[in-house]
């Protein structure tokens, strides 16, 4: 067949291949996150960081927190503190003659003492990793949390065990040396419990809450 007339055709010779044309690549089109939700996501961020720095906790939040602090500090401390009162008591009337039960008193102070470690008492382990509301911040009462299990563990345990060497000292300069490192322990005890106590009543009258803090004898 020949060509339309008017277009010159220029013969292709055998075993010519056609000119290479490169074929194009197109990267993916990226998609872009619109720049209104960018902004609302960054007002958002800080909406959430002002009230955050301007909300502050009313005096009634505060109290209320506190005497909740109170109780939890309460339900966690008594019951190695009740043991403490259980074998001083116990000491007490061994040495006055009011009870001659030398192996009950015993008992009530090595158990008191193995009660007030946080290992053998679950309250006590929950005192070790109690966490302070944030809303009283600022009265520390961190100090409070980590003076309680240090009354306990060790002062607490060390006057129990001295309670237990004097009632089986077997002779006068045993029990002696028994009860001058029991009233050692007991000046510790004291202290502590004076450090913590201190603590909360600062932030008691701060806050005007109608309440004490936990009985810690010794």
């Amino acid at each position: 067949m020949s060509a339309p007339s008017g277009t010159p055709t220029t013969p292709v010779p055998p075993g010519s291949d056609p000119p290479y044309i490169p074929l194009r690549h197109d990267r993916w089109p990226k998609l872009r996150t619109p720049r209104w939700l960018l902004v609302l996501a960054a007002v958002i961020v800080v909406g959430i960081v002002l009230v955050a720095l301007v909300h502050r906790p009313s005096q009634a939040e505060r109290a209320a927190d506190l005497r909740g602090f109170l109780s939890d500090m309460n339900t966690d401390i008594e019951s190695c503190a009740g043991g403490v009162s259980e074998s001083l008591t116990a000491l007490h009337a061994i040495t006055t003659g009011a009870s001659h039960d030398v192996a009950t008193a015993v008992t009530i102070a090595a158990t008191g003492a193995n009660n007030c470690s946080p290992a053998n008492n679950m309250q006590l382990d929950d005192l070790t990793q109690y966490q302070v509301t944030e809303s009283l911040a600022s009265f520390r009462l961190d100090r409070v949390v980590n003076g309680l299990v240090t009354w306990a563990f060790p002062d607490a345990q060390d006057v129990q065990a001295d309670v237990v060497q004097i009632l089986r000292a077997h002779d006068p300069a045993a029990r002696a040396r028994a009860s001058a490192a029991l009233q050692r322990a007991l000046q510790k005890l004291r202290a502590q419990r004076a450090y913590v106590d201190g603590i909360m009543e600062s932030a008691i009258r701060a806050t005007h809450v109608h309440a004490a803090p936990p009985r810690l004898p010794g």
